[in-house]
């Protein structure tokens, strides 16, 4: 997959592509039946159009984090899905100044040259968000590329969206995440020092930070951990404190992974860490010995509950 961080200046390669065009945090269920959309959309590769950082965060930077997935998980899980091609625009004054008449002409028709674009039936689009996705179809015709307005979906109890996953992820309901997600939901990124006390206990962990991203229910997860970069690419079960480490004092939020029966340097590596079960929240312990055996039971936990996974 390619990615581009700007609209001009194409080779031919990278344009007239059929593209989805949205925000797709989680890349959800509802945001899956968008990208088959433009895949079916016409003979043309495959394209992704989405922006970084996410518009919510330009125009309201102190507000909590929301994020489901940073740019990396992202461009991963669509990866996955087959995209060829995806155009991560730099969302700024430039983008968020352009009416939509501006967008459609000067970004889509005439910087990424696209064959076709498919959204969901509520896309907005355009300063101060007054394109809407039947305007969007009108400029279409004006600037010749195909639009497909795909209806929201859902299942019985409600549609798919970032939000009712959020709710799940705030209670600790993994699974339930995970069938509005059609994925496991995964923290991604870089392993950075931490302050080693789990290597100190006996219980080496890989850290993360949660910057920018909405944070699920802290507390004990079992988890599969993808290897994604280094010589010790791999997946493996492990078990993961998510949290402010109460036990220390009260730290920034970060995810604190052990991998089960692996031993090696990730510092600087790249992982994938699937939150799969919650096991119970965190606490604070009387004591180093007391917290050593509650580390224990969790990972014996976590290994019956991701047996045959």
């Amino acid at each position: 997959m390619q990615i581009h961080r700007d609209w001009t200046g194409l080779k031919a390669e990278a344009r007239g592509a059929t593209i989805a065009m949205g925000n797709f945090d989680g890349v959800h269920k509802g945001h899956r039946a968008v990208i088959d959309t433009a895949r079916e959309a016409c003979d043309a590769p495959l394209g992704i159009l989405t922006f970084e950082p996410h518009p919510r965060e330009y125009f309201a930077p102190d507000a909590p984090p929301f994020r489901l997935m940073n740019s990396e998980a992202r461009a991963n899980r669509l990866a996955r899905l087959g995209v060829q091609q995806l155009y991560e625009l730099p969302f700024g004054p430039v983008l968020a100044g352009l009416t939509p008449e501006a967008f459609a002409r000067e970004v889509l028709a005439e910087g990424l040259g696209i064959a076709h674009v498919t959204v969901g039936a509520d896309f907005c689009f355009g300063k101060n968000r007054r394109g809407t996705a039947d305007t969007l179809r009108e400029m279409g015709q004006r600037f010749g590329f195909g639009v497909t307005i795909v209806p929201l979906v859902g299942a019985a109890e409600g549609e798919y969206s970032s939000t009712a996953i959020r709710a799940a992820l705030a209670q600790g309901q993994t699974h339930d995440a995970c069938r509005m997600l059609g994925h496991w939901h995964r923290i991604e990124g870089e392993v950075v020092h931490g302050e080693k006390r789990g290597r100190e206990l006996g219980w080496p962990t890989a850290n993360m930070v949660m910057d920018g991203l909405h944070l699920p229910r802290l507390g004990v997860y079992a988890v599969l951990v993808d290897v994604l970069t280094g010589p010790d690419r791999l997946s493996c079960q492990g078990v993961a404190s998510l949290g402010v480490r109460p036990m220390f004092g009260r730290n920034a939020p970060n995810l604190e992974v052990h991998l089960f029966d692996f031993s090696g340097d990730l510092y600087g590596q790249h992982l994938s860490v699937a939150l799969v079960d919650f096991l119970r929240d965190e606490a604070s312990f009387d004591g180093l010995p007391a917290l050593i055996e509650q580390i224990d039971r969790d990972a014996q936990d976590a290994r019956r509950l991701l047996a045959g996974r």
